[in-house]
């Protein structure tokens, strides 16, 4: 039996980027949850290991104090991919008990369940990034497991993700779903499947649509008058959403965002604004994003066809006709800004002008459709760090290193672009 689980970092960890240049995958979100807390809540009272790339582990030990990184104690260990969706049944494919065992899923990596002197040679690879060779000699077993393997795999899947992580953290059918205060003048449409937090509050003039699908509103947050959200939707803790924003089915708002405008099955990790009309669908923004008034993205082709999208220095066909926009944390876009069908926008980049941008938008970049180059370093640091103090959060040490880690990572994306790097 497995002592405990380490969730690790795979070698497609950057077909995530850059949502993943300050975060290791599992701490995306997809439905309410991270794909970490989804993984955690299948084993309950097991110990959890984090295993992530070598540049973020400060930051990650940082982030979960107590917690080991990238370090191994035990004498048997459960290794789970970090990007995996763990559901419901997840523990009964993938059990602590048993032997020596390598779970795959169309050749990618779920789990690895190992001891002895295997554990040994995991061990000494935990600075590097998983392989399939790494497991090699273990017993394999196919197992049939949702992979998220590209950003827009984390919009597909949202919807049924927060219906999924609802019935797990809404309680029981007896437990009480509204705890905060929901003022007269507010409809609640199939009020059962309607979770209101502690302190938050819900003004009048508010529709709240759970036919569809359940609606989580987390503690502190504020739904301002005459908004309407149309389930399944998650809103988190101490997010704002503004007077007649419309939020359409499979959305999730993370913790302490302002929201308004027109929002369809996106994701806004944490931390972000979108505060003034205009649209966003099909979209993922991570963390201290800001989108400037009227700022809208296409999430759909003239043509309908398959969306391609620039993942990593690679077109790749998302085989999807709905792919919006990807933009990686610290990034702004100014007031009246266009983003194209499946536009990618790097970290700490600051997007304006007239007319569509590029699709592919490096990180630390500066300017637009007529023309772009390097966003100065120091500069966007002391954006970001004015940013952050408006939410009363210090940047740490560790984050202002690996900042400026990302930035030397990144050099070549605009180098290739021409940019003085």
């Amino acid at each position: 039996m497995a002592e405990s689980i380490c969730i690790f970092e795979g070698i497609y960890y950057s077909r995530l980027l850059p949502l993943v240049y300050l975060r290791p995958a599992y701490d995306l979100r997809c439905g309410i949850s991270t794909l970490r807390e989804k993984i955690e809540r299948c084993y309950p009272g097991v110990p959890v290991l984090l295993h992530c790339r070598g540049y973020l582990e400060d930051l990650v030990r940082e982030q979960n104090p107590g917690v080991a990184v990238n370090e191994i104690g035990v004498k048997s260990c459960l290794f789970i991919n970090g990007r995996v969706i763990a559901d419901a049944n997840f523990a009964e494919q993938v059990p602590l008990e048993g032997g020596d065992t390598l779970y795959v899923h169309d050749d990618t990596i779920i789990a690895a369940r190992v001891s002895g002197s295997k554990l040994e040679n995991l061990r000494r690879a935990l600075s590097d990034i998983f392989t399939l060779a790494d497991f090699t000699g273990l017993v394999k077993k196919d197992v049939e497991v949702r992979v998220i393997s590209y950003p827009w795999d984390l919009i597909k899947y949202n919807g049924e993700q927060i219906a999924s992580d609802f019935r797990v953290l809404a309680g029981g059918p007896k437990d009480p779903k509204v705890k905060g205060r929901v003022y007269e003048g507010a409809h609640l449409l199939n009020g059962e499947a309607i979770f209101v937090g502690e302190g938050a509050s819900v003004k009048p003039g508010v529709v709240l649509d759970a036919e569809e699908g359940p609606i989580y509103i987390g503690k502190n947050a504020k739904i301002f008058p005459n908004a309407v959200i149309e389930g399944p939707a998650y809103v988190g803790d101490g997010t704002l959403i503004k007077v007649g924003a419309k939020i359409y089915e499979g959305t999730s708002i993370g913790p302490m965002c302002k929201v308004g405008g027109e929002v369809e099955e996106s994701i806004i990790h944490s931390y972000s604004n979108k505060q003034h009309d205009g649209f966003l669908g099909h979209s993922y923004l991570g963390m201290w994003v800001n989108l400037g008034a009227d700022t809208n993205n296409s999430d759909l082709k003239n043509n309908y066809g398959s969306v391609k999208v620039t993942i990593d220095g690679e077109l790749v066909d998302s085989g999807s006709m709905f792919v919006g926009l990807t933009m990686g944390d610290h990034s702004k876009s100014a007031v009246n800004s266009m983003f194209n069908t499946g536009t990618v926008v790097g970290v700490s980049s600051n997007v304006f002008g007239e007319g569509f941008p590029p699709k592919y938008i490096p990180s630390f970049a500066w300017g637009g459709a007529e023309a772009l180059t390097t966003y100065d370093l120091d500069k966007s640091l002391e954006v970001a760090r004015r940013v952050m103090a408006r939410r009363k959060v210090s940047m740490s040490d560790v984050e202002e290193r690996v900042f400026r880690k990302v930035f030397d990572l990144t050099v070549d994306e605009r180098r290739k672009r021409g940019f003085p790097y």
